[in-house]
């Protein structure tokens, strides 16, 4: 294999995606008769892991599975990708590999069923500092899914990103929501994320798990809402992100779904330096930027699982191209929209070319209905700018 870009390290599982010919209501003692089973990696490590990989950049996955049947079929489906890319996985003897079952009826918001499996016993130590040194990036994604990472207030959460930080690599960090009746749901993540993001250098969680981790009370209405809109405009969006750059995150990505990407970065010069230094980015370019990049329209919908993860792919491969952040937000969100054009979250995503192409030839992007008033006008990105000379 090449020499490893970037580390994607956390949840994975295995995700079961069962054909359904319309809506379905579990009721007991009723049959309902479905399609054939399509079966794909799942979870941040091997959406956002992949992605990056079919974009061309150099990865090493890192995660914990059993030493089970659907552990196999993990370990044999990264082996099918490439050989040697099941190498960072962890095989824990006595442990269940999890597995998620995806229930997403046509023209219905997909839910699932998850069984966490070996993530609760991923630990900071399964991290293989040893060999960050001359890798570029680190990205880690599902802490909430992930008691002994996020037990004690985020300990182990902080002093993992501490020591890869101290290894060399910038460092990237995803969300979800967890079960709000779970010990995840009812932990002061706010907390978590103080003692985390001083060691984080991009931050990238929807907008739903935000709110439900720093503002409660509009993630309940966001809930009941009929538009994103009608609960979160930009100056919200602002006070959100300025939050996040007072905790210590350099540039907070914050996925507003069909909305797009809002991205912002701080104006600290030393921390913006930093992470440029890190990852070869020109630091005057990346300094107080905010932008949103609007949804491209993709060619069909066949599901929306791991979208976000392959949105987040989409901007760390920008980064690591050099990308200034318009053109990197752009990157995004047309990584996203390739994501949802098939039923697993990768099989979708093309080479970068390919991406850099298709913006390239005028794709059509989805209005962005978030209100966007402030003083300040928003920066546009702009379209068709993509460096495409790769070899992906």
């Amino acid at each position: 294999m090449p020499t490893v870009e970037v580390v994607v390290a956390g949840h994975v599982s295995l995700d079961v995606f069962p054909a359904l010919h319309g809506p379905v209501t579990l009721e007991p003692g009723r049959l309902i008769e479905i399609g054939p089973a399509a079966f794909s990696t799942g979870g941040a490590v091997t959406n956002t892991g992949l992605a990056l990989h079919r974009l061309g950049v150099p990865v090493r996955l890192v995660g914990r599975l059993g030493a089970d049947l659907f552990g196999r079929a993990v370990l044999d489906m990264l082996e099918r990708r490439e050989r040697g890319l099941s190498g960072g996985m962890v095989v824990g003897e006595g442990e269940v590999t999890s597995y998620t079952i995806v229930i997403n009826p046509p023209g219905v918001d997909r839910s699932f069923l998850h069984c966490p499996g070996a993530n609760q016993s991923f630990t900071a130590d399964d991290v293989p500092y040893d060999q960050l040194p001359g890798v570029r990036l680190f990205h880690f994604g599902y802490p909430p899914l992930m008691p002994r990472i996020y037990a004690g207030g985020g300990a182990q959460l902080a002093s993992m990103f501490e020591r890869v930080h101290a290894a060399g690599p910038g460092t990237s960090l995803d969300m979800c929501v967890p079960d709000p009746h779970s010990d995840a749901g009812r932990l002061d993540w706010e907390r978590v994320l103080a003692r985390a993001l001083p060691h984080v250098d991009v931050f990238a969680p929807s907008v739903d798990e935000l709110l439900f981790m720093l503002d409660r009370a509009s993630h309940d209405r966001l809930a009941q809402a009929s538009a994103l809109g009608s609960v979160v405009d930009r100056a919200h969006l602002q006070r959100l992100s300025a939050t996040l750059f007072d905790m210590g995150a350099t540039i907070v990505a914050i996925k507003l779904g069909a909305q797009g990407l809002y991205l912002r970065t701080t104006t600290a010069r030393d921390r913006v330096a930093r992470f440029c230094d890190r990852v070869g980015l020109r630091a005057e370019q990346w300094r107080g930027r905010e932008i949103l990049a609007p949804c491209f329209r993709p060619r069909r919908i066949m599901g929306t699982t791991g979208s976000g993860d392959t949105t987040i792919a989409g901007l760390l491969a920008a980064i690591l191209r050099g990308e200034p952040p318009a053109e990197a937000a752009t990157a995004a969100t047309a990584v996203g929209a390739c994501s949802v054009e098939e039923m697993d979250p990768t099989s979708g995503v093309p080479s970068w070319r390919e991406v850099a192409a298709r913006i390239a030839s005028g794709w059509e992007r989805l209005p962005a209905e978030i209100g966007l008033d402030a003083d300040e006008p928003l920066q546009a990105d702009p379209v068709g700018t993509l460096a495409a000379t790769t070899t992906g």
